[in-house]
């Protein structure tokens, strides 16, 4: 008798040291600071994006790429509440697009694009241009506190361009704009921060040290998630850490960069034959026949 109750004792002990060890609380996956599922976006009979679903969580930078006319800028104009999907939901940390006031879920997304430097005043200090991201503005009306310019100021110092704070912005260098948006965009703190192809029109130097900053940016702390969109892989610096490739309105690819970012994922995407390599810390294209097998 006491074999048996020590033998269903032991049995009991294990099964409850099982059960302990199958309903233990699985390791939560990062907060999501952007999740967009299915989306679909048509236009009359055009459909530009088609079941788009992608993830970026906190710690991760991600690149995208793709050709012209692939849905780079719908997705973009999307993420940012500027262009309404016909099907699928954007969240930002947790809050949707719809359920929530859309102007205050956009500040939480910082943008640098070229499409907004036609918008900005010719004779704006670049101080007010900084200040104006705080308020979700172009042509700063509202005046800005003393609170608000030291801030300001103190952007312009990380981005080593304390000394425009009044230059207008008729007088800044392309490279130099640039630099301005991204101070503008980091003032309302987003979580989210989306450079829309930030090296365009700046020559080789100002490029090299625009990116040089960007990884400064993707290293810090305090940093925001980034997206950058690109045609060229050589301005992908260390710090980005996924990718997502867009053909033809879909994903073509996306996942951890040294997986996703391959020579075969990027001949299909563009259409022609091409062959990624490795240049120290960075990539490069180059282009002729190419057999995968």
């Amino acid at each position: 008798m006491k074999k048996y109750l020590s033998a269903a004792t032991t049995t009991c002990a294990r099964a409850c040291a099982c059960a302990r060890a199958t309903t233990r609380p699985r390791a939560r996956a990062p907060r999501a600071m952007l999740d967009v599922a299915n989306m679909r976006i048509e236009r009359g009979q055009t459909v530009i994006l088609d079941d788009i679903s992608w993830r970026v969580a906190r710690g991760q930078h991600w690149v995208i790429l793709g050709p012209n006319g692939c849905g780079k800028t719908s997705l973009l104009r999307s993420i940012t509440g500027w262009f309404s999907p016909t099907g699928g939901d954007v969240s930002v940390l947790g809050r949707t697009y719809g359920e929530c006031d859309w102007r205050d879920l956009r500040l939480q997304i910082g943008i640098v694009t070229s499409a907004l430097q036609a918008s900005i005043p010719p004779a704006e200090p670049a101080i007010d241009t900084v200040v104006s991201g705080k308020y979700a503005q172009l042509d700063l009306w509202k005046k800005g506190t003393r609170a608000d310019k030291t801030a300001a100021l103190k952007l312009l110092r990380f981005i080593d361009a304390a000394h425009l704070a009044r230059r207008e912005w008729v007088y800044l260098s392309q490279g130099e704009r640039q630099r301005v948006l991204i101070a503008r965009a980091l003032m309302a703190k987003p979580r989210l921060l989306i450079l829309d192809e930030p090296c365009s029109g700046l020559d080789p130097v100002a490029r090299e040290h625009f990116l040089a900053f960007i990884e400064k940016l993707a290293r810090r702390r305090a940093s925001p998630a980034l997206v950058f969109v690109t045609h060229h892989v050589e301005e992908i610096t260390p710090a980005f850490t996924h990718a997502l490739v867009l053909r033809e309105g879909k994903v073509l690819a996306q996942g951890p960069l040294a997986a996703t970012l391959t020579s075969r994922t990027l001949a299909r995407a563009f259409g022609a034959p091409m062959r990624l390599v490795r240049k120290g810390a960075r990539r490069e294209l180059r282009f002729g026949k190419v057999a995968f097998k």
